[in-house]
């Protein structure tokens, strides 16, 4: 016959003298990582960095207005600035066409648009001959005084003299010679039926210039 044990229960701990109750309500003073916890401050936001707006390079204050470069008065204030560089115009003569400021002046100083604008135009002057031309005509307006000490000049020899003074007498008279093109000349257009006949005269002699107003009647 089999034989029958008493149930076991299982075993207990001995209860510790000092154990305290355990609550079943979470802890809300515990530091926990954030965002796990509905009742916590939210993260300190970094504020965003001031960014200060960049001046608009593309304009200069010329009389107290900004003024764009790709205006008409921006091109021509380039070609001045051109000129500053190639010492035709000195600083105070740009400053006083413009009415430029010194505080004006030390922004277009540091305005690098404008300085490559000056660049490329006094690139462009140089290749297509102009830099050469205004600078000539700019030295050309010492040539009269020059001419005008060796014309007064008694120790200097006759032959000088004589050429000084031919070359003052033709810049004195520059414009009253015209170039071959600007002469006067009469064209008659015949035209009969499909033909067409051009007949030129040629260049006018002095005493035989057409009047200017000459009008022609012709009877029918």
């Amino acid at each position: 016959m089999a034989r029958r044990y008493p149930p076991t229960t299982a075993r207990q701990p001995p209860p510790c003298p000092n154990a305290q109750p355990i609550s079943m309500m979470p802890i809300m003073n515990s530091r926990c990582i954030s965002g796990f916890l509905i009742d916590d401050a939210p993260p300190p936001t970094t504020p965003a960095r001031a960014v200060n707006p960049k001046p608009d390079n593309a304009s200069v204050i010329l009389r107290g207005v900004a003024v764009p470069l790709t205006s008409d008065v921006g091109i021509a204030f380039t070609v001045d600035c051109c000129r500053n560089r190639e010492k035709i115009f000195s600083d105070a003569r740009l400053q006083e066409k413009y009415s430029i400021d010194p505080s004006d002046w030390n922004d277009i100083l540091n305005n690098k648009v404008l300085r490559l604008a000056i660049s490329a135009e006094s690139d462009r002057r140089m290749l297509n001959g102009t830099a050469a031309t205004e600078s000539a005509a700019k030295i050309f307006t010492e040539s009269p005084e020059a001419m005008g000490s060796i014309l007064r000049d008694n120790k200097a020899s006759a032959r000088s003299r004589v050429a000084a003074s031919q070359e003052l007498r033709a810049t004195a008279r520059a414009g009253d010679e015209k170039s071959s093109a600007d002469t006067e000349r009469v064209i008659v257009n015949i035209k009969i039926g499909e033909d067409r006949y051009i007949v030129d005269s040629g260049p006018l002699p002095p005493n035989r210039l057409a009047p200017e107003n000459h009008n022609v009647e012709t009877e029918e």
